[in-house]
């Protein structure tokens, strides 16, 4: 199983009692005691999906959660000893994806692990509408009417995050992080350049569809009737 998962706890009973239950049942997993040792690793590790504590110091899990959604839209199960309703209304509210009280039966993380990851696939399997495009992300094309781009993998990329969430604004900071990566240290003129691209090529297919700058902030892709 090639599936990767970024554990998150601070209490290292249960951290290792997750990780020996993932990897008993064939994920790879990569540990972080707190939220920021969790964004360190990103870039290294590349999780498909993150199993989050609530209750950590510092950076809390549904702060930690929010991050993980705008860098990468990762799924997240969270993981907590509080079962209140208006709990798990944060939770979700944060963009996490399930929620399991503690104490748990490992089963029952499992079979919520692996409801998660299906429905994602089936997800990312699935074309993006936006308008008149089609973006298929298995063959990297972007379809209107009878015509077919191809672009380039971090145009296609950015294109996708965009008609991802149509009308909502993607900080340039965000755009960086999740098409360059945290670690990029290059002159955000280059998304400037990378948008520009973008623009043209959406020209010559449809005026429904055009990423609008929203200055100060970032980009958003909008579609016209």
């Amino acid at each position: 199983m090639n599936v990767k998962i970024l554990v998150v706890d601070d209490d290292p009973g249960i951290r290792e009692l997750v990780r020996i239950t993932l990897q008993d049942a064939g994920y790879r997993v990569a540990v972080a005691g707190d939220a920021i040792g969790a964004l360190s690793l990103l870039d290294t590790e590349h999780p498909d999906l993150a199993v989050v504590d609530v209750m950590m110091p510092g950076m809390d899990g549904f702060a930690l959660t929010r991050e993980l959604k705008s860098f990468r839209d990762m799924p997240v199960l969270l993981l907590t000893a509080k079962g209140a309703l208006e709990d798990k209304e944060r939770g979700f509210r944060a963009g996490s994806d399930d929620y399991v009280v503690k104490p748990f039966e490992p089963k029952e993380l499992l079979f919520r692990v692996e409801a998660i990851l299906r429905r994602y696939r089936k997800e990312e399997e699935a074309p993006i509408l936006a308008g008149p495009l089609e973006i298929d992300r298995q063959s990297y094309e972007v379809a209107c009417g009878n015509r077919t781009l191809l672009l380039p993998l971090k145009e296609f990329e950015l294109l996708t995050i965009l008609a991802s969430r149509p009308n909502v604004v993607f900080e340039r900071e965000r755009l960086l992080e999740r098409v360059w990566g945290l670690d990029y240290e290059g002159d955000d003129r280059t998304l400037s350049v990378h948008i520009k691209r973008i623009r043209g090529r959406l020209e010559g297919l449809t005026d429904r569809v055009s990423i609008v700058t929203v200055r100060g902030v970032g980009y958003k892709l909008e579609i016209r009737p």
